[in-house]
């Protein structure tokens, strides 16, 4: 059994389980940093390890096709090795990405050609190619490669995309199934559900993605601009759907409170760049709300970044003194941060991961929740 839950909320449906892959088992709920070229800006890996506990992060297919590029992370035997990481990795298979080229980008039955970012160059991806990809990149698991369409679409345009999604999914899953994998190491494969806001397109790809009898499955297409609330109901309407036996992965998403809403809703794993990003520009998450560290009002303060935090930055560094980082512009500022809010959203997950064990993850969250969308 690659999944296995441990615990089981009394009031919700949120649970723990543990996700075994040859580079290391995975308690769930967990967040993965977000490590898009083999990078989690900011954050060396020592650090991610041995700091914050991070036990999985996330590359994107896309981003590391195009640079380093395949022959380079092939020859060192896989991402793992090229990025020093011994742990679980998790790769994104570059739909969302291309969905975001827009002007740069073409969709057809075969697949998605596009443009690079970087020099305009055209390639094209399809479901064998991206399969060919994550197999190439080492990722333990990797994602079928799918259409993201946007929230705002109508029912016609989230259909036919869905019938693509489909169809590539059927392709990619008999690719895997026909290859093996090439470090001596086994990977993993998880369809992706899409169907907008729709709930019947979202309970027909779910069944479909079912039917396919893979070790777990992804959500898509949500956090893509529509309310907080739709996602919400989008995840109930699922949870019933989904096997209770495999993880289920909330792709991109989300603050804080949106991890603590979907855990309740029964997902497993999560990603996001938020930690990072918003890091970089000194928004701080912390236990009592949110701190945008650039405000006069630390200029003086000499508090630690969160007493009794989870990453030794927190006591270490003050708010006034982290303040004049990022005034002053100091690369040191943008570090902190980021280790901050990366180490918060790990220790978040803990939290909600003992609290599932004792049965009051739910009383605990609806409590909490309220903290972490404050504005300090």
């Amino acid at each position: 059994m690659v999944f296995q839950i441990t615990a089981q909320d009394r009031d919700s449906s949120a649970r723990c389980g543990i996700l075994k892959t040859d580079h290391g088992t995975i308690e769930t709920p967990i967040f993965m940093p977000v490590g898009t070229v083999g990078s989690v800006k900011a954050v060396c890996q020592r650090d991610l390890k041995e700091d914050i506990g991070a036990q999985i992060i996330l590359g994107n297919t896309y981003h590391l096709y195009l640079r380093p590029g395949l022959d380079i992370i092939e020859r060192v035997g896989g991402l793992h090795n090229f990025i020093s990481w011994e742990w679980p990795i998790l790769t994104d298979s570059g739909g969302f990405q291309i969905f975001s080229l827009a002007e740069k980008r073409k969709l057809t039955r075969e697949g998605a050609i596009f443009r690079s970012h970087i020099d305009g160059s055209k390639h094209i991806f399809t479901p064998e190619g991206v399969v060919d990809i994550q197999r190439k990149i080492g990722a333990d698991i990797i994602m079928a490669f799918d259409e993201c369409p946007p929230a705002t679409a109508d029912y016609r345009y989230i259909k036919e995309s869905l019938n693509i999604t489909k169809e590539w999914l059927e392709r990619g899953v008999k690719q895997f199934r026909q290859q093996s994998p090439l470090y001596g190491y086994s990977q993993l494969f998880f369809p992706i559900v899409q169907g907008g806001l729709f709930d019947d397109l979202r309970i027909e790809s779910a069944l479909h993605a079912i039917s396919m009898e893979m070790e777990g499955y992804a959500v898509g297409g949500l956090s893509v601009g529509e309310p907080a609330q739709e996602m919400y109901r989008i995840l109930e309407l699922l949870d019933p759907t989904l096997p209770k036996d495999k993880p289920r992965y909330l792709m991109g998403v989300g603050t804080p409170a949106n991890i603590l809403e979907a855990i309740e809703r029964g997902v497993d794993m999560f990603d996001c760049v938020m930690p990072t990003r918003n890091g970089r520009n000194g928004m701080l998450f912390t236990s009592e709300g949110i701190i945008n560290i650039r405000n006069r009002k630390w200029a003086q303060d000499y508090s630690p970044i969160e007493k009794g935090g989870s990453s030794y930055v927190d006591e270490k560094y003050s708010k006034g003194y982290l303040r004049h980082l990022f005034i002053a512009g100091e690369i040191l500022g943008a570090q902190i941060a980021s280790l901050h809010n990366l180490a918060f959203y790990l220790n978040l997950v803990k939290e909600a991961r003992e609290h599932i064990a004792q049965g009051s993850f739910r009383e605990w969250k609806r409590g909490y929740v309220k903290n972490l969308e404050r504005r300090l």
